[in-house]
């Protein structure tokens, strides 16, 4: 077993290194190649937020993950927008959109959705959030419930509880230093983590997060991150799932090896999905086998399929 266990951490290693050497170099983030041309909108506290729209329809704005950007909808994106309005936004502090010391609490990040679907000329619209944009999601149809007309949470955030003690635990456990000398190896394991059985074509999460590093405004994300994680925290939404009356889609992967935090808390991906969805009162849950936190990429047919079919 131990020989085992160093091969492959010696082939986590060779394959880090090999990757770092060939990774493009970028000198800003908008550098970095998205999957459709990018549009920026201006809110009136002079933040930006960059996104891609595709496609006519009924319009659906995808709002991704903690670290993350839009392009991990592309998968979705390419599909659904054969039928539906897709817009996918980078939240303020994140990929093309304005960098800058904000304030990361859910309630703000609402506010910047409120105001971008009235700015777009939006009436209403259907959130699709991924974990932390799940729980961004959630927070602005309680806040802006006339702007909402469903929800759509993949992985959601805010369905697990935390103690007191395991909030703090997480607002210390992650600093800005941690995330900007996140290692190359480091990088593919905790992107690797995010799947049942990491595809190939997702590897551009990877090589991006490595080109980020050296660009300007990687300071100003790395501080975002963890200002992200307290505003997860300190806004947990669980005990207000039975005031969200928008139909709701729940999609979780049966192996999600991020929900229930691995660290703090035991139990199974389905027993959180259940708890949280039992909660909103016209919710509907889908588990999904063999996938990880994610799901909408890993298996993405099999979730643009839930999604048609809930829309429809």
């Amino acid at each position: 077993m131990e020989k085992i266990i160093s091969i492959l951490i010696l082939t986590a290693f060779l394959t880090g290194c090999t990757l770092e050497k060939s990774i493009p170099q970028i000198d800003t983030f908008d550098e970095i190649e998205y999957p459709y041309e990018v549009k920026k909108q201006e809110l009136s506290d002079g933040k930006s937020i960059a996104y891609m729209e595709v496609g006519q329809g009924d319009p659906i704005i995808f709002i991704h993950g903690l670290g993350s950007y839009a392009p991990a909808w592309k998968k979705n994106i390419d599909q659904l927008s054969k039928n539906y309005r897709c817009i996918a936004i980078d939240l303020p502090g994140y990929g093309k959109s304005s960098k800058g010391k904000y304030e990361a609490s859910m309630s703000a990040y609402a506010d910047n959705i409120s105001e971008f679907i009235t700015l777009l000329g939006l009436e209403i619209v259907t959130l699709a959030g991924h974990s932390m944009g799940g729980q961004i999601s959630m927070m602005t149809a309680l806040a802006y419930p006339d702007q909402i007309d469903r929800l759509i949470l993949i992985s959601p955030a805010g369905f697990e509880t935390f103690s007191p003690g395991q909030k703090q635990w997480l607002r210390d456990i992650l600093t800005p230093r941690a995330v900007k000398l996140t290692t190359v190896d480091n990088i593919i394991a905790n992107m690797g983590a995010n799947f049942y059985k990491m595809p190939k074509d997702a590897n551009f999460m990877i090589t991006d997060r490595i080109a980020m590093r050296k660009a300007k405004g990687f300071d100003a994300y790395c501080y975002i991150i963890p200002e992200c994680v307290k505003g997860m925290v300190d806004e947990p939404v669980y005990d207000y799932l039975d005031r969200i009356k928008q139909k709701t889609l729940v999609v979780f992967g049966d192996d999600d090896n991020l929900i229930p935090n691995r660290f703090l808390n035991a139990g199974k991906t389905s027993e959180i999905a259940k708890s949280g969805s039992d909660k909103i009162e016209n919710a509907t849950l889908h588990l999904v086998k063999k996938a990880g936190h994610f799901v909408h990429f890993e298996k993405s047919d099999e979730v643009n399929g839930l999604i048609s079919n809930f829309l429809n």
